[in-house]
Formats: structure tokens, C-alpha cells, sequence
């Protein structure tokens, strides 16, 4: 018999978020989300309980017999097809789970039987997944879906698809390690940029993008920032965008949410390169990345992405 229940979970830095998604009806149990502060400086068993421990109470409410499998969606470097951490001190986060294989430690301390899988899958493309299977890309032949945060997360998307190898995107089909100007791309689309940004302009120190983005109706100076943050977005992706052939933008992230702020110059930078594109911030925003990994209990689908594992 085929089981009703798949969960969906996203891994940051500092929490990890969770939801059980009813395989029949595609839909999110809305009383089954749970998240739980992680200390990603804390021993491998300390973070592997933080996960347990969400993951335990999202499904208290269901037949644990009715559950497929869990979807996370993990930040890497990691090995997704194997499970295993290859987190290192210069990640600066989880370095104390480096070399270990998380599926095989989580469903021990979980309790859950060998027919139970845990499947991971890289956090950005997660997010695409989940946006173009229940979001506003989900229409898109090609869609490009970024998330804008602590770095610079992006997946292109074909079909529901992510395109990881292909003279159409770029290597491991991601954007953050790409050259830009005297860096790579993620020194300038995250929320270090930002905080840089704005102690150059003031000699005040910052803790994150909605509070700058706070000021911004006291004191116009700062919207400069956003200008130049979207004007830079905007030439950044235009050629991959011209390459990729896409269709539709998708935005998430929290730096997202001040869109109203960097929009308007964003837009501006891709009109004035000709590119006419259909740009949505995401619907679902945090819950795709859930949404997601939870898909991948779906076995049609997991074995359309299976493949694409090691190259991630």
C-alpha cells in the first residue's frame, strides 16, 4: 500500500524548519510544521538531536506507518547522493558533522525502519523544486529561481526539472562562484554586502538587511544601496538569462522581501539590456525549499532527479 505521508526539510545555518506533506492531495498538514533552533558550532550527536527533535514533533500528529520518507534540503558542500557531511572549517558552519553519513545516523536515532529513506538534495535547488511544482514558476517552460540571503543560492529549472550540466547554465548550475567584479558573485548578492555597504557610508555597524532597509523611509541616502544592489543583480544575471533562454525570475530569500526597495532598479538594469521576462517573488517563499525535499518521496520524480545527485 502506498503510504500518504512525506516530509520536507530545510536546513540553515542556525534552525532547521520541517513540514509533512499529504502525498495524495500534494498539500502542506498545517499542523504539522515544526522548526528548532540549531547550534551549528555544537558536536555532530548535539546537531543530529536538534534535527531529530523537530523532525519528531512534525510528525507527532500522524501515523508514523503512513510515513515514506524524508526529504531534507541541505546546504553544502555535501554529498547528496550518499548522505554524507563534507562540511569544513572554512564553511564556518556544522564542521563537527564532516564524514559523517547523516541518513544512516538520523534513521538510527529516529528509529525508523530500512524501508523509511532519508534523501538530500543541495537547499537552493530545493527551493526551485518546490516553487515549480506548487508556486508561480510552476507554468514556466524555464525559469530561473534565486535566493538572496547569507549567499547567493540559484537553480535553472526546466520543465520542473533542475539542468545541472548543460552549455546553457552555468558549471554545477549555480551562480555563487562565478567571477564579478573583484570577486566572485556571492561577495556581492548576500547580506554581508549589505552590512558592508552600509558601515562604509555611516562608520555604524549593521546586523542585517531589514534594518537598513527600515531607515531607508528616514533617510533617502540609503536607498542608494538598494540602486546599486539591483542595478548589479541585474547585469549580473542578463547573460545567463540570455543563455538559459528563460522565461520567468523567481526571487526568495530575506533579502527578497525588500524588493520594493531594489526592484525598481533591478527591472531597470534588465530593461535596458533588452530582457523582457516575467519576474514573481516567490508565493511560497520559505515553505518551498520544504515543499521541495518532500517531493523527492515521490518516486516518478526522485528518479528523474537521482541522476543529478553527484553533480551538485
Amino acid at each position: 500500500m502506498k503510504k500518504k505521508y512525506a516530509i520536507g526539510a530545510d536546513v540553515g545555518g542556525s534552525h532547521i524548519s520541517v513540514i509533512v506533506m499529504d502525498m495524495e492531495k500534494e498539500t502542506i498538514l498545517g499542523n504539522c510544521k515544526s522548526c528548532y533552533t540549531v547550534d551549528n558550532k555544537a558536536s555532530a550527536n548535539e546537531i543530529l538531536e536538534s534535527w531529530k527533535i523537530a523532525i519528531e514533533k512534525s510528525i507527532s500528529g500522524i501515523e508514523r506507518d503512513q510515513l515514506s520518507g524524508i526529504g531534507m534540503a541541505m546546504p553544502g558542500p555535501f554529498d547528496y547522493s550518499k548522505g554524507i557531511a563534507l562540511f569544513t572549517e572554512e564553511v564556518n558552519k556544522f564542521e563537527n558533522l564532516y564524514g559523517i553519513n547523516v541518513a544512516v545516523e538520523l534513521k538510527q536515532i529516529l528509529d525508523f525502519p530500512d524501508d523509511v529513506p532519508i534523501r538530500f538534495v543541495n537547499d537552493a535547488t530545493a527551493f526551485a523544486i518546490g516553487d515549480a511544482w506548487k508556486g508561480k514558476s510552476s507554468d514556466s517552460k524555464k525559469a530561473i529561481t534565486i535566493t538572496l540571503g547569507t549567499g547567493l543560492g540559484a537553480a535553472f529549472i526546466e520543465s520542473g526539472i533542475p539542468v545541472i550540466e548543460r552549455n546553457d547554465v552555468p558549471p554545477n548550475g549555480c551562480l555563487y562562484h562565478l567571477p564579478y567584479k573583484d570577486g566572485i558573485a556571492n561577495d556581492y548578492f548576500c547580506t554581508g554586502w549589505f552590512v558592508h555597504n552600509y558601515f562604509k557610508r555611516t562608520g555604524q555597524p549593521v546586523h542585517g538587511v531589514k534594518e537598513i532597509a527600515r531607515q531607508t523611509s528616514t533617510n533617502p541616502e540609503f536607498i542608494k544601496i538598494f540602486d546599486e544592489f539591483g542595478a548589479s543583480l541585474g547585469e549580473f544575471l542578463t547573460p545567463w538569462i540570455q543563455k538559459f533562454n528563460a522565461d520567468y525570475l523567481v526571487l526568495g530569500g530575506n533579502i527578497a522581501r525588500a524588493y520594493d526597495l531594489f526592484g525598481p532598479a533591478f527591472s531597470s538594469a534588465l530593461k535596458s539590456r533588452n530582457m523582457d521576462i516575467k519576474i514573481e517573488l516567490s508565493k511560497h517563499m520559505e515553505n518551498s525549499a520544504m515543499m521541495g525535499s518532500a517531493r523527492l518521496m515521490y518516486e516518478d520524480f526522485w528518479k528523474q532527479i537521482q541522476p543529478l545527485l553527484p553533480l551538485m
